[in-house]
Parts: C-alpha cells; sequence; structure tokens
C-alpha cells in the first residue's frame, strides 16, 4: 500500500465539550492542523509529544504497545480528542509516542468517521460514500 498523508483537525476533546456546554467561547478550543498518514496497521491515533502539548492534552492511562520497528514499550494515553476531516468527526483517546515524527490515523478513528484508505488512488475514501454513517450502541 503506497504511503499518503491526509490534512485533518485535532481538537482538545474536553474544550470541545466545555464550548458546547458554554464555558468557553468557541475560540478558546485548542486546535492544531495537521498532516496525518491513514494506518490500518495502528489500532488508535498516534501523536507526538509536540502535538500534545499543543493541545494541552491530559494523560489519563498508560499503555503498553508495540511500534513498527518492534519495539514494546509504555505510552501515555491522553483524554479524547475531536479528530475532523472534511464533514466527518469521531472522538478518541490518543497514544503519545513523543518522538513520533508522523500523525498516525489508525483504524478506530478510521472506523470512527465511516472511512477507508484507497491504496490505489492513495486517497481516504467513506465506505457509505459521501455521508458518513455513524453506528450507535
Amino acid at each position: 500500500m503506497g504511503i499518503f498523508l491526509e490534512k485533518i483537525t485535532l481538537e482538545n476533546g474536553r474544550d470541545r465539550l466545555l464550548a458546547k456546554c458554554g464555558d468557553i467561547p468557541e475560540s478558546q478550543i485548542r486546535k492544531v492542523d495537521v498532516e496525518a498518514m491513514p494506518d490500518t496497521g495502528a489500532w488508535t491515533l498516534i501523536i507526538n509529544e509536540e502535538t500534545r502539548q499543543q493541545l494541552g492534552l491530559a494523560t489519563v492511562d498508560t499503555v503498553k504497545s508495540t511500534i513498527a520497528n518492534g519495539v514494546t514499550d509504555l505510552y501515555d494515553l491522553t483524554e479524547p480528542v475531536e479528530v475532523r476531516w472534511k464533514d466527518r468527526r469521531t472522538s478518541i483517546e490518543a497514544v503519545v509516542i513523543p518522538t513520533a515524527k508522523d500523525i498516525l490515523l489508525g483504524a478506530m478513528p478510521l472506523e470512527g468517521m465511516d472511512l477507508y484508505v484507497d491504496p490505489v488512488n492513495k486517497r481516504l475514501a467513506g465506505v457509505h460514500g459521501d455521508s458518513p454513517i455513524y453506528v450507535t450502541y
């Protein structure tokens, strides 16, 4: 599969909730536009320490994870991050790999936005067409 990047917006999920409740103005939501690599081999959103700091994300847990080079270590798991791509969004905790050079958009956030990786055309596409279908439990 070819490697490609997609522009996404990451927002502090706590800030998004506070704005929705009227406790802070929407202009105070910490967010960052990034180029992320869709990676179905990653299970979640992977960010680096710089991105965590920009978003002001707290650590909620530590998880044991194996990265692509085969190294298994403990990494911080953040509070929820709102992930936005075009007209789609999902909220998910992120794993912080401090020195990661790429933001990885893993299988869970892709599924959460009803997206799949089109390796031939090197792009993201909607599983169910142009309108996302959100699954509720």
